[in-house]
This record gives structure tokens, C-alpha cells and sequence, in this order.
């Protein structure tokens, strides 16, 4: 599994990195992930999954059932 959050689809970004004499490189901006073990109240279980950081903010406001049919997961396969 890549690193790309499993609710959101969240993964990195390419862009430069530019130094004070403006010479650029390549750098990857890699998102926010964190392994979360998150309560499902339909399933009556923990779902262990890797989300942004604003996956979890949402989780928190949403709920996760509702943000997980947002995003068209099925939550019994993880």
C-alpha cells in the first residue's frame, strides 16, 4: 500500500524546493499520515486505517460512517 490516506485519497505532491539564490530541485511533499484505530459504532469494532490528518478532523466532525459513504468505502473490509 502506497502512502495515500484511505478515506480522503490524499498522497504527495511534487514541487521545487528553492534555495536563496533561486536554484530549484525537485522535492516531494508528502502528506500528513498517521495510522489510526478509529471506533465503528454499525460494525461494533475498531477499523484500523491510515488517514491525513484532515481525514481526522472530519472523522471527528462527520462521524465515520457518513464520511466513509461519502467516499464510497466499504468500511467491513478493513
Amino acid at each position: 500500500m502506497g502512502r495515500k490516506c484511505q478515506l480522503t485519497g490524499k498522497k504527495a505532491n511534487n514541487g521545487y524546493a528553492v534555495s536563496h539564490s533561486h536554484r530549484r530541485t525537485k522535492k516531494l511533499q508528502e502528506a500528513n499520515l498517521q495510522w489510526k484505530r478509529v471506533w465503528w459504532p454499525q460494525g461494533k469494532r475498531w477499523v484500523k486505517l491510515r488517514l491525513s490528518t484532515k481525514a481526522i478532523k472530519s472523522i471527528e466532525k462527520k462521524g465515520l460512517s457518513a464520511f466513509a459513504r461519502e467516499a464510497g468505502i466499504n468500511l467491513a473490509h478493513f
